[in-house]
């Protein structure tokens, strides 16, 4: 770390995508490692990013500013306010080009590469100053024309948090405990996106599916962690012997809770796959929520080795027809799947979470016989916060010469 002058502060501008939690997850390594590799002292500033503040508030955010993350405008108004030296963006375009316009030099970072196509391009600043995108395990053709059209696209590891009890590359396979399960972790992230206007359909599908497996193999102890609706509770057939909480955690504690876990079954966002796996902790991907979730079960599986991701009957959506329609857009891709979960949660609940309770089983019972946990995480690095910080404290001078000049 080196060592920081009192005589001057940099400020940073922060946005994420309103889109589930994995935003806010890659914001709270980035703001971490930017303090510790800063020779200056950072004040942060954050633009929109509603869905994950409160997951954000142990980093003393100096101000939140509730402008739209396209309102050019609003958004060039907070810069010159709180003269912002550099903008720091993940997955929401449109506010890195606000800023970029309000000329403020702006890192972007796409964790979720290998999903764009042509229709995609419009929604993605590709003359942004630096454009991190994160290493993936396979990258489709269809994405390759869209990224090679970006003007400074710099590749980088995972970018998650470094954790404390961190896992060797290379880890030998090891299984899910069995029928010792003691402790288990459900996550859902955020659950939310800009499309979809109700959001409870998929945990009334997936958590009493998943906490009828968990009873069946003896867990005494599961927590619920998501934005869960208030006062949600899974309307569940388990024993009296199976203690469950639910409640968000914080990043933090969502990590503490993570090393201290027998098995996490997760929704298969990428950060949290990723930070599963530098912890080394037996993972199983429950249905997935949206488009870039198919990838990153599909990813994970074959990563580790193992068949350890639970997937929709086909009668909810089949993901070779999704897959298929991405070719448009994402849009197009998760109509196809919103629609299903929200048909099956009102007209076919029953017989979907029967499906989805054997799948989880199944699938728990594949990880007992061994997997390389850690294999994810081998595949991409791990060192992409401090990549992505060192290019935006790179930015930080550039910003300094302009305003001087």
């Amino acid at each position: 770390m080196q060592t920081k002058s009192p005589d001057s502060t940099a400020t940073i501008a922060l946005a994420g995508a309103e889109f589930g939690w994995g935003s806010t997850g890659k914001l709270s390594a980035l703001i971490a490692t930017l303090r510790d590799r800063s020779p200056i002292p950072l004040r942060f500033v954050g633009i929109a990013s509603g869905l994950g503040r409160a997951l954000l508030t142990e980093h003393g955010i100096d101000r939140w500013y509730d402008a739209r993350a396209d309102d050019r405008q609003a958004v060039a108004d907070v810069a010159r306010r709180e003269n912002v030296s550099a903008g720091l963006v993940v997955l929401e375009g449109p506010a890195a080009t606000a800023l970029e316009a309000a000329g403020v030099p702006t890192v972007f970072v796409d964790s979720l590469p290998f999903l764009w196509t042509e229709g995609d391009r419009d929604s993605l600043p590709t003359d942004v100053s630096v454009y991190c995108a994160q290493r993936c395990v396979d990258l489709p053709a269809e994405c390759r024309g869209v990224l090679a059209s970006i003007t400074n696209l710099q590749w980088v590891e995972a970018v998650m948090a470094v954790p404390g009890r961190e896992i060797s590359a290379g880890s030998p396979a090891g299984p899910v405990p069995g029928s010792s399960v003691r402790r288990a972790l459900v996550s859902l992230g955020g659950l939310r996106s800009p499309t979809l206007t109700d959001w409870t359909s998929y945990p009334s599908l997936v958590i009493p599916a998943a906490l009828e497996a968990l009873d069946s193999l003896g867990a005494r102890e599961v927590h619920v962690a998501g934005n869960l609706p208030d006062g949600f509770s899974a309307d569940a057939e388990h024993s009296s012997r199976m203690r469950v909480t639910y409640g968000p955690l914080g990043h933090e504690a969502f990590l503490e809770r993570l090393a201290d876990t027998d098995v996490l079954l997760t929704s298969p966002g990428l950060t949290t796959l990723l930070e599963a796996g530098a912890r080394g902790t037996p993972t199983v991907c429950l249905p997935p929520q949206n488009l870039s979730q198919i990838f990153n079960g599909r990813f994970h599986s074959r990563a580790v080795g193992a068949d350890v991701r639970v997937t929709w009957p086909d009668r909810v959506f089949a993901e070779a027809e999704v897959l298929r329609d991405r070719t448009t857009a994402e849009e197009a891709a998760l109509r196809l799947i919103y629609t299903g979960i929200a048909t099956a949660a009102v007209e076919d609940a029953v017989r979907t979470r029967a499906d989805i309770r054997d799948g989880v089983l199944a699938a728990l019972r594949r990880a007992g016989s061994g997997a390389r946990w850690t294999a994810l995480v081998d595949t991409v690095g791990r060192h992409g916060a401090a990549q992505v910080a060192d290019h935006v404290l790179n930015l930080v001078p550039r910003a300094a010469i302009a305003a001087r000049g």
